[in-house]
């Protein structure tokens, strides 16, 4: 439900709702249950707000004396003498603006939700402080949460074996009593190492104690979530050093080594109405046009697809967006900020752009939970809270050209 929708619910409207989705999230998973556990927090705010102005609203028990300038139909017996003096008061006010001096209207003139009015008089400035963090725009690709999880807690490494062909399809026209044509299946394995993922963060103290919204928990958070950025990043470029995952775009030292074939990578010079189609049935066997994969790419080639027109001017390509995924012509894409762009200026020879695939066909090996400490004793004498967050993952391609590669030409 939207933030608009929600703010329109009574408290106890609220309440039901949340109970709801509390109900709701123990069979969601992924991008559904992070979108559940958003909805809660904006539900939870807008009580928290709305309880705290029902609190200031009996501390002042103070009546707005221009309560129904507005002309509220409802409010009985008023009296001739209230209506003269609202009257003379409208006089003097427009008396003093044409005057130049200092007017002062109702609250409510700038929003109709303004119940009551708050007249406070002190020397010092009054200051709000709201009850949560705005939220910046998500740099975590869903990517990470649509890969195949394999859970090894406790593991080193992971071998995966895989098919890589199976074999040449016998042979005609064998003569009687001669040799069986050899037809045996090709076989190859892939290892996924166990590698450190860090993050690390620190905040002065008074952060901590800083009134209404959580600052702090803002900040632990932080550290979970560059390790989930890390590796949704590395699952596209991890180079395969040390400390480093195989990522899509990862070709081993050897040619004979490859998961990928990086002879079967396409290359670009700009994207144009031809480029989903070329993607599209250049992956996969000789015999099958494959059932539809996703397309990795860039925000920025999103873009130029989105962009493209025919010669009457109508989008050459209709563009379904859900935040970081949607789809192209009915194509499932996601959107990860590691690959490279073809449409974007060229930082390097051949960089890889974009990937197409299943995503299951990549296989993230997780090797321990993440692990997040805070430590108030590091910095002890300099007042500095310490947040840590690590993981052991791995990750490879674990299918035989289980993904298209794109590449921007040299000369792009």
């Amino acid at each position: 439900m939207k933030h608009e929708d929600l703010i329109k619910m009574s408290v106890k409207d609220l309440e039901k709702h949340i109970a709801g989705l509390v109900e709701k999230s123990k069979t969601a998973e992924g991008e559904d249950l992070n979108a559940i556990v958003a909805e809660v927090e904006d539900a939870k705010a807008i009580i928290a707000d709305a309880k705290a102005r029902a609190k200031v609203a009996a501390m002042a028990a103070v009546a707005d004396p221009e309560d129904d300038e507005n002309g509220d139909e409802g409010k009985q017996g008023e009296s001739n003498n209230d209506a003269q003096a609202k009257t003379k008061a409208f006089a003097m006010r427009g008396e003093a603006a044409k005057a130049g001096k200092a007017v002062k209207y109702s609250a409510k003139t700038l929003s109709r939700k303004i119940k009551n009015s708050l007249s406070v008089s002190q020397t010092a400035p009054v200051v709000h402080t709201a009850t949560d963090v705005k939220e910046t725009f998500n740099d975590v690709s869903g990517l990470i949460d649509r890969v195949k999880a394999v859970p090894l807690h406790g593991g080193e490494t992971y071998n995966r074996g895989f098919v890589k062909s199976y074999g040449n399809g016998g042979a005609m026209g064998t003569a009687e009593g001669g040799t069986y044509s050899n037809n045996e299946p090709v076989f190859g394995y892939v290892t996924i190492e166990k590698q450190k993922v860090t993050a690390y963060t620190e905040e002065p103290e008074e952060m901590a104690k800083l009134p209404n919204a959580d600052y702090d928990g803002v900040v632990e958070g932080s550290v979970t979530r560059a390790v989930r950025r890390i590796i949704t990043r590395q699952i596209i470029n991890g180079d395969g050093s040390t400390g480093n995952i195989k990522g899509i775009f990862f070709n081993p030292a050897s040619a004979s080594d490859d998961v990928i074939d990086r002879n079967t990578d396409i290359t670009l010079s700009a994207i144009d109405n031809k480029t989903l189609d070329e993607i599209i049935y250049s992956y996969g066997g000789d015999e099958d046009v494959e059932a539809i994969a996703t397309l990795i790419l860039n925000k920025k080639d999103l873009k130029a697809f989105a962009m493209l027109r025919d010669q009457q001017g109508r989008k050459v390509y209709t563009i379904v967006n859900n935040g970081n995924s949607g789809t192209i012509d009915g194509v499932p894409f996601i959107i990860n900020s590691a690959c490279d762009a073809v449409s974007a200026t060229k930082t390097s020879a051949t960089p890889y752009c974009m990937a197409y695939g299943a995503l299951e066909n990549f296989e993230l090996a997780i090797f321990s939970d993440i692990d997040a400490r805070k430590s108030e004793d590091f910095k002890f004498s300099t007042g500095q809270i310490a947040y840590r967050a690590s993981a052991f993952v791995g990750g490879a391609v674990a299918a035989r050209n289980g993904f298209i590669r794109v590449k921007r030409a040299a000369n792009a």
